[in-house]
């Protein structure tokens, strides 16, 4: 059988044993986590598009990783600090579905960083858009 491919790294220091660690997601394991689903328009599209994916906090409690700051780095090297949020916070969620069907490089996928952005003005700052990575490779903690 072949193996499925790594969609997205975690890096970052064990909370367990405090030594540099990697967990490893395909998309197959992200969808066996807990998913939330929002409708929302973006500035980037076109319409109101349905998201579904895994909440960012449930990913990164996941691995058991952690540290001082959180980098995320797209397949186009595109690499920025964003925020790490409380435990049990239900967004932003890294969506591995755009209406109902997986996405593609072309399509901002297959992961893609997003929050509500018509739930809340808070989801409407630069700050936010910037965070809100497509085609998203690896999340990195720094001290």
């Amino acid at each position: 059988m072949e193996e499925e491919k790594i969609v997205l790294t975690v890096s970052g220091r064990a909370q367990s044993t405090d030594q540099g660690e990697n967990a490893s997601f395909s998309i197959t394991s992200l969808r066996a986590l807990p998913s939330e689903s929002f409708k929302t328009s973006t500035v980037w599209t076109e319409g109101i598009l349905e998201f579904k994916g895994v909440s960012l906090s449930v990913v990164l409690d996941e691995t058991g990783l952690s540290g001082g700051r959180l980098f995320a780095t797209a397949a186009n090297d595109y690499n920025v600090e964003i925020s790490i949020p409380e435990p049990g916070s239900k967004y932003p969620i890294i969506a591995y579905e755009l209406n109902g069907n997986p996405m593609s490089l072309r399509e901002k996928g297959p992961l893609w960083i997003v929050f509500p952005y018509d739930h809340s003005k808070d989801y409407q700052l630069k700050t936010i858009y910037a965070e809100s990575v497509w085609q998203l490779e690896s999340l990195t903690f720094e001290e």
